[in-house]
């Protein structure tokens, strides 16, 4: 099932359109009238001028482009991708052999699973004269033209004249890079927003502290005050001088806006997590009366300065963050001087002490890692969304849906970890992608439990705010190449990005697109390919 037009979708899919379905990643809801339109057809993208200047302000990021410059994007995407050169102005109507971007009044036609109106959705229009994409914001005018692209690419350069309506099924979609015990540069982080953007993903979120295991039962506190331990964002601020010792293998403001910027140029908003009071040694080495005595990477919630330093980092940074939700980790947190009840009450405290001042300074909306349920005492503020990652942690149907919580799935199935891990597999599962429900059938986000179907969330639930697949880099720093992260996630990204948004590319015609398509992600250039200026490469003597 998909979430727009009550277009039927075939069940299988093949490189050429059929007759209700654009073969793509995600694939669209189409139906054909008859024909094609060759690319040197177009001589133009028309905006129109009307809504030339309009933003998506129901979208996560606090900098959304206009739909104009989301005009200029998709005009260097086909120059980039195809050669071909077709400007971009502004315009009252479409004209014959142009590319027409436009913004629909009555959003309400654009629907998610839950039946909610998206500003993700688009209509797309190919008739004899040109395309005409109709869409909720300029943020869904993007993921049309992201389609178009794509049947350039898988067509030679035609697309298929027809209609359709699109719009994902959820509005988080995307990955998560553990950048605090391995460091990426930006450029890096750049590149894979828009290989994300390509295949429609919308959130990229950033672990920017963190350290390795601390294994107390071998480890002296001179061991654990050296132990590798990063906190990526770096300032200049007196108040927070020494937190970040690796000056070198960081971020500036101005290094962050930027990367968040080009992000956000291609639709995808990145999501900053800062961790504590667990995976929080980078703090205890910098403040070491803050961490427990038997584990510095644990804070001691119930010491009364904790809360009140994790209140000045996150004052600092919050200026930083262009997005509307942060994340404060909460993760994997125990104290063993406490029993039970007053463990779960200290964490659901700083919990709720670090919302409420980050909601009441910056207006964002603050996400944990779902640790402890609410049967168990955690009742943290039902603002708080939670960030499902192990079934044994707690249910997160059961346990946060049922209880009133939005839940992101982030469910471990599909974990992947740098270079090598006992638990969990290397690249992303295409098995697990294609067949991740209890009957076999594709993974979806509100596959929480591929053992208990009563365990999942029905797909039309609106707590469900979807799915984000993880990297973690428990071993720390142990890449040849930063770019090991992206061949861990390239194959089964595009896959993954079409079960996110709701398509139904089917696993025996994946291999195909995929095939067409990655080659052709435009802005980047993460296989580091080298462009040959002839079939020659060395001359025999």
């Amino acid at each position: 099932m998909r979430f727009t037009a009550n277009l039927a979708l075939a069940l299988t899919l093949g490189l050429r359109a059929a007759a209700d379905v654009l073969p793509g990643l995600p694939t669209v809801p189409y139906t054909t009238t008859g024909g094609t339109l060759s690319s040197n057809f177009f001589k133009r993208i028309i905006v129109d001028e009307q809504f030339a200047d309009a933003v998506d302000d129901k979208g996560e990021t606090l900098i959304p482009p206009t739909l104009l410059s989301f005009a200029e994007t998709f005009s260097e995407d086909l120059a980039s991708v195809l050669n071909l050169s077709i400007p971009v102005t502004t315009g009252t109507a479409a004209e014959q052999g142009s590319i027409f971007l436009t913004l629909d009044e009555d959003a309400s036609k654009f629907k998610d699973a839950a039946g909610r109106e998206t500003s993700e959705g688009y209509a797309l229009n190919v008739t004899i004269d040109g395309v005409r994409i109709t869409a909720a914001s300029p943020l869904g005018a993007w993921w049309g033209t992201r389609s178009v692209l794509q049947q350039m690419v898988l067509g030679d350069g035609a697309v298929e004249l027809g209609y359709g309506v699109d719009s994902p099924g959820w509005g988080t979609r995307g990955m998560m890079l553990d950048i605090a015990r391995h460091y990426f540069p930006p450029s890096f982080l750049i590149e894979m927003c828009a290989y994300m953007s390509f295949f429609k993903q919308n959130t990229f979120q950033l672990h920017l502290s963190d350290n390795l295991y601390n294994n107390v039962a071998i480890y002296s506190r001179e061991r654990q005050l050296s132990l590798y331990a990063a906190f990526r964002l770096l300032s200049d601020d007196p108040a927070l001088a020494g937190l970040n010792k690796r000056a070198n293998e960081s971020y500036t403001r101005e290094v962050f806006d930027d990367v968040q910027a080009k992000c956000a140029a291609r639709g995808v908003t990145i999501l900053p997590e800062i961790e504590a009071p667990g995976h929080a040694l980078v703090i205890s080495q910098w403040r070491e009366t803050l961490g427990l005595s038997s584990d510095l990477s644990l804070l001691n919630v119930s010491n009364p300065e904790t809360i009140p330093v994790m209140r000045d980092i996150w004052g600092v940074f919050l200026p930083w963050f262009q997005t509307k939700t942060v994340s404060i980790g909460a993760d994997e947190y125990v104290d063993p001087t406490l029993s039970e009840e007053a463990l779960v009450g200290e964490y659901t405290r700083f919990v709720d002490s670090m919302n409420d001042y980050i909601t009441s300074t910056s207006g964002k909306k603050v996400r944990i890692w779902g640790t402890f349920s609410p049967s168990s005492g955690g009742d943290v503020n039902k603002s708080v969304s939670i960030q499902h990652w192990a079934n044994f942690e707690a249910n997160p149907l059961f346990d946060f849906v049922n209880n009133g919580y939005a839940v992101l799935n982030s469910g471990d199935y599909i974990y992947t970890v740098g270079k090598w891990s006992e638990w969990y597999g290397h690249e992303l599962s295409l098995d697990f992608i294609f067949h991740g429900s209890l009957d076999g059938t594709a993974f979806a986000p509100n596959v929480f439990d591929r053992e208990n179907a009563t365990n999942n969330a029905a797909r039309d639930s609106p707590a469900l705010l979807g799915h984000i697949a993880p990297q973690w880099n428990d071993f720390g720093p142990n890449a040849t190449t930063v770019t090991e992260a992206y061949y861990q996630w390239r194959d089964g990204l595009p896959a993954l990005a079409d079960k996110q948004w709701g398509g139904e590319v089917a696993e025996e015609a994946y291999g195909g697109l995929f095939g067409k398509l990655q080659p052709a992600a435009p802005g980047q250039n993460l296989d580091r390919r080298i462009s040959s200026v002839g079939a020659t490469i060395v001359e025999p003597i």
